[in-house]
């Protein structure tokens, strides 16, 4: 059974109310945007978070940035929950969450950056329950409309930040490319370095460059945390 909340260094997440809960490659997704947006020193003012769930991903922005965040979801209970999660945090003045379909929700201005964990199970199997059909089944936000949609929220100089299987992640770029928005970052996740790649995070933009592709094991040869797992994790992971 899944933990009901988990401690991280400046938050916590309650999950018990959400369908989908925190995973490890959520919590990179999260680390590895706020490290972008770091190292970067990207000018963000305006971020949005679609698919918000717990608030895991707003919450691991604002603690790295002074940007302004508005987070998306549809399934009540999570909504509920999030804002809770937010409110209960050190950075409930910094993030607005939504009750909202992302494909008819109309925001007051445009982002800098939107991130999302986006529908896994498009033309695969439905799951049985319906929070996670809801939260993961493209019936609930197909990648084409969360493309399109993004593309009309951007800022010229906006981004968009993604967390894929693998298997998606090449039927994403092309249908990002119908888009106008291009692969300028790639980052592919695996546990170990026995194992294959499963997840990839994807940043476009709209300017067509030649993306820079990093790879990351969640853990080394030796079944520790890899050095770059510690370096992205350790200002949230309570044991690093």
């Amino acid at each position: 059974m899944p933990n009901p909340f988990f401690q991280f260094k400046k938050f916590v997440i309650r999950q018990d109310r959400c369908a989908m809960k925190v995973c490890t490659d959520s919590c990179l997704f999260g680390a590895w945007t706020a490290n972008y947006l770091e190292r970067k020193s990207v000018n963000v003012q305006r971020l949005l978070d679609v698919g918000a769930g717990t608030g895991l991903l707003s919450l691991m922005a604002a603690q790295k940035t002074n940007a302004g965040i508005d987070a998306v979801e549809i399934d009540r209970d999570s909504f509920e929950q999030a804002a809770s999660n937010i409110a209960e945090s050190p950075f409930s003045n910094q993030i607005h969450v939504f009750n909202a379909d992302f494909k008819e929700w109309m925001p007051e201005g445009k982002y800098d950056m939107i991130i999302s964990n986006p529908p896994f199970y498009e033309n695969d199997l439905v799951p049985a329950d319906d929070g996670r059909h809801l939260s993961k089944h493209s019936r609930g936000l197909s990648l084409e409309a969360l493309l399109n949609r993004s593309m009309n929220l951007l800022n010229a100089a906006g981004c968009l930040a993604v967390l894929l299987p693998v298997h998606r992640a090449a039927d994403f770029e092309r249908i990002a490319g119908r888009h106008s928005l291009f692969v300028t970052e790639k980052m592919l996740i695996r546990q170990t370095p026995q194992h294959p790649y499963f997840r990839a995070i994807l940043l476009l933009g709209f300017d067509q460059t030649p993306p820079q592709q990093t790879t990351l094991e969640i853990k080394n040869e030796g079944n520790d945390y890899s050095a770059e797992f510690v370096r992205l994790l350790k200002d949230y992971y309570l044991p690093l």
